[in-house]
């Protein structure tokens, strides 16, 4: 089952999804710099299933958050970062978060995460970690990063996992696709 999703960017958003051990950050983190090396300016949204925390304990930013701050903007001359305290129930909503982007400072969002929602994503699959299919139950996926060994629907487009060249021109492919509509 997916749930419905509008882009509510100018660029493409592609996620990449796969059960937890099967190498989503692993891949995505060799895929970046050869995207980058091809001239892509990259967004990165990442999902996480856990609390999590940026900040450094004992930090100025840190305590003015624990003291109650909803948001704290840290900026420097080389960086800033907006934490926003956001509990909610269920997962965050994708679209509020794409918004919070600059649009204007890259070519594509790379999403990591969020499965369940109906946007276009390639499929991480390894045969060895004998885990189903996601596809099957998502019309969303539109290729399958997968090792030689496993079987996949000729109608899927079928990217070698170990190759990151290839599934890098698939993303730009894709995302010059995306430009053109």
């Amino acid at each position: 089952m997916t749930i419905a999703f509008i882009n509510p960017l100018t660029i493409p958003v592609l996620g990449f999804c796969a059960y937890s051990g099967t190498g989503k950050t692993t891949l995505l983190t060799q895929l970046i710099p050869e995207l980058n090396r091809r001239g892509l300016r990259l967004a990165v949204l990442k999902h996480a299933h856990h609390d999590f925390d940026v900040d450094t304990p004992g930090k100025d930013s840190y305590e003015m958050r624990k003291a109650g701050a909803q948001q704290v903007l840290v900026a420097s001359h080389v960086r800033w970062a907006l934490m926003t305290e956001a509990p909610t129930e269920g997962d965050p909503d994708l679209a509020h978060l794409l918004r919070q982007l600059d649009a204007s400072k890259a070519d594509i969002v790379l999403v990591e995460g969020f499965k369940k929602l109906a946007l276009p994503k390639i499929e991480l699959h390894r045969a060895a970690h004998n885990k189903p299919f996601i596809h099957t139950q998502d019309e969303h996926i539109i290729a399958i990063a997968c090792c030689a060994d496993t079987q996949t629907p000729s109608a899927l487009t079928r990217l070698d996992i170990n190759n990151i060249s290839q599934i890098a021109d698939f993303v730009i492919e894709y995302q010059s696709g995306y430009n053109k509509q």
